[in-house]
């Protein structure tokens, strides 16, 4: 029987791999947002089996915490209109699998040369045990051996979130608000027009004539 632990770590898989592929399946964006939280989660849940905690709350507090609500938040103050990219879906495929191919034979490469280099060093210790946290030990690889990759990270996040206020601030022409200053400042002789108009005499009423064929049956 499998242990707990293998049980786990097979349905947070496959709920990740649910939510990936709903990510890129759904039409609604929002929906596409949530079930990439859900991804998010399932792949944190990951983490801890793994016993790395830190990478685990990591994930959580940035990404699910403000990347997704910055993602939400874009998508739903743009305004695209959602049917027409709908309608031109297949002019896009070609383009599509072309890099889902492209994406495909990167990650084949990459499990090939892990699982060489696995196959090479088999009968060596896979890990090194570092003395303190797994958080520590994360820190110092961090900013000694990959700081210039950390600051080019820092830097890429930088430019996304510029470009994000970008986009949300732009002049739309259907918005409409309210500036409580200028309504302080309100002078009433500029928004009240009194007007003088002359009183209106009535017309004196006119006795309706009378038509000649009225006149000559009267006198029959």
């Amino acid at each position: 029987m499998p242990e707990l632990s293998t049980i786990i770590f097979y349905l947070f898989s496959a709920i990740l791999l649910f939510a990936a592929s709903r990510v890129i399946s759904v039409k609604n964006p929002v929906h596409a947002a949530l079930f990439l939280v859900l991804s998010f989660f399932s792949a944190s849940g990951l983490w801890m089996l793994l016993k790395a905690e830190f990478l685990a709350m990591a994930l959580v507090l940035v990404y699910v915490g403000a990347v997704m609500v910055l993602f939400l938040f874009v998508v739903m103050m743009l305004d695209v209109n959602f049917e027409l990219l709908r309608k031109q879906f297949r002019s896009y495929l070609p383009v599509g699998l072309l890099v889902g191919v492209a994406v495909l034979v990167e990650m084949v490469l990459v499990l090939a040369i892990a699982f060489g280099r696995r196959a090479a060093t088999a009968g060596e210790p896979t890990a090194t045990v570092v003395a303190g946290s797994n958080t520590k030990a994360l820190g110092v690889e961090l900013f000694t051996r990959y700081v210039y990759a950390v600051e080019i990270a820092g830097v890429l996040l930088l430019v996304a979130i510029i470009a994000a206020i970008a986009l949300t601030l732009r002049d739309r022409r259907d918005s409409r608000f309210q500036n409580p200053a200028q309504q302080v400042r309100v002078n009433p002789g500029e928004r009240v027009r009194l007007l003088n108009l002359d009183s209106e005499r009535p017309t004196p009423a006119v006795a309706p004539v009378a038509s000649p064929t009225a006149v000559n049956e009267g006198t029959k």
